[in-house]
């Protein structure tokens, strides 16, 4: 697992094709701070279906950061 504590733009060279999948979130609280967790899952394929595959924390700066790169670009 990892907490993002700040977001830094970078330019892609090249925008590669992804494929869909599961996400959930949850709000989570650790050492007395609300953070926002996101989950993907792997796919059926896998070894283990369903399994979570990545999870993210977002800490509050992180999350500032982020709204307002969604209200600047969408």
């Amino acid at each position: 697992m990892a907490i993002v504590r700040e977001l830094k733009p970078r330019v892609l060279e090249k925008d590669t094709r992804h494929t869909d999948t599961e996400c959930t979130y949850s709000v989570v609280e650790s050492d007395g701070v609300r953070m926002l967790q996101i989950d993907t899952y792997g796919s059926e394929s896998r070894k283990i279906p369903g399994k979570v595959s990545q999870s993210i924390r977002f800490s509050p700066e992180a999350l500032k950061q982020l709204s307002k790169i969604i209200r600047e670009n969408f």
